[in-house]
Order: C-alpha cells, then sequence, then structure tokens
C-alpha cells in the first residue's frame, strides 16, 4: 500500500466525493482491519464485520480532520480499535477460534496455531490489544501509544507481561497435554 495512493484517493472522495474512489479505499484497507477486528474480539465475525462497518462510517465522517501525520492505515486501526473496545465493553466476546481457512498450516503447526490464539483471546484487553497490535499487525510502540492513548512505557510494559502470560498458558497447554497423553489427569 502506498500513502500516495492513499493520498489521491483522500483527495478524489473530498473534493468530489469520488464513489469510485472511496471503494478502492474500502477495498485497500478493509480486509486488514477485518483481521485486526477479529483478532480483539475473539474472532467474532459478526462483531468484527460490524466494528469495520462502524470504522468506515467514523473515518467518513472525520476523513476531512485526518493530517496525514501518521498512515491511513495507522489512523483507521486507531478508530477501529476504540470501536472494538466499545463492542466489549457493551458485551463480553464469546471466544472462538480462528477459521480454517485463515491461513494454511501444517498440522503440528495448526495445533500450536490454535493454542496462541486462544491464549491471546484470553488475555485481559489491554494486553490483547498491544499483543496483537505489535507482534501480529507489526505497530511499533509509538503507534500503538498514539492508538491506545497510553504512554509507550506502558505499551512495553503490556506487551511484556502479555507474552509472559501467553508463555505461561502455552506451557501449562503443553503440560496438560502430555499428562493426557500418558493417561494422567491435567
Amino acid at each position: 500500500m502506498n500513502a500516495d495512493d492513499d493520498r489521491a484517493l483522500v483527495t478524489a472522495i473530498l473534493s468530489s466525493g469520488d464513489e469510485a474512489a472511496f471503494r478502492a479505499l474500502f477495498r485497500r484497507h478493509s480486509p486488514s482491519l477485518y483481521s485486526l477486528a477479529r483478532r480483539l474480539l475473539g474472532w467474532a465475525s459478526a462483531d468484527a464485520e460490524d466494528a469495520v462497518q462502524e470504522t468506515w462510517i467514523r473515518a467518513s465522517e472525520r476523513l476531512e480532520s485526518f493530517r496525514w501525520q501518521s498512515a491511513l492505515r495507522t489512523w483507521l486501526s486507531g478508530i477501529l480499535v476504540n470501536r472494538c473496545r466499545e463492542l466489549r465493553r457493551r458485551v463480553a466476546p464469546a471466544f472462538g477460534t480462528p477459521p480454517e481457512d485463515e491461513e494454511a498450516v501444517e498440522p503440528a503447526d495448526d495445533v500450536l496455531r490454535m493454542d496462541l490464539e486462544r491464549a491471546i483471546a484470553a488475555l485481559p484487553d489491554g494486553y490483547r490489544d498491544v499483543v496483537v497490535l505489535h507482534d501480529v499487525d507489526g505497530y511499533t510502540h509509538d503507534d500503538i501509544a498514539r492508538l491506545l492513548d497510553i504512554d509507550t512505557g506502558t505499551s512495553k510494559s503490556q506487551l511484556s507481561r502479555a507474552r509472559q502470560a501467553l508463555r505461561a498458558a502455552l506451557a501449562k497447554g503443553r503440560t496438560g497435554e502430555s499428562r493426557r497423553t500418558h493417561g494422567e489427569r491435567p
């Protein structure tokens, strides 16, 4: 994705209400927004779709005020993260599992990926937000601080704690699995 392309599309939308430009922008950014929403909302597809739709509504209303101090994707992700937080406050998501077609992996890797996704879904909201934004989507701590309206140091400490919690959950899962394999109770 090219920032200049985003800027040209936004300019076309703002200057003439160009629907084709909006559709192009929507197609360019919606898949990554949807993926982020699914991870933040515990794989709840309907909630993720609602969050993405609301993100675009809010972005459309505020597009004229966007200052290009960050990438458009970062700005859109910030709106999405806030919407996901609102949804989580309204109703606790029923954490599911990632769909089979999320990405092609080997069977042994698939088990580990499912365990990891479940462990991420079980994290407290702040930890989950930071680990998904940093480790999954590749945002920097400075970006995360802006997106979540927290200090950079808070982002770093939450990521560290989230990783510790993930390691503990995965280790516990492996220990429980090895006991079940040998006929012992977990």
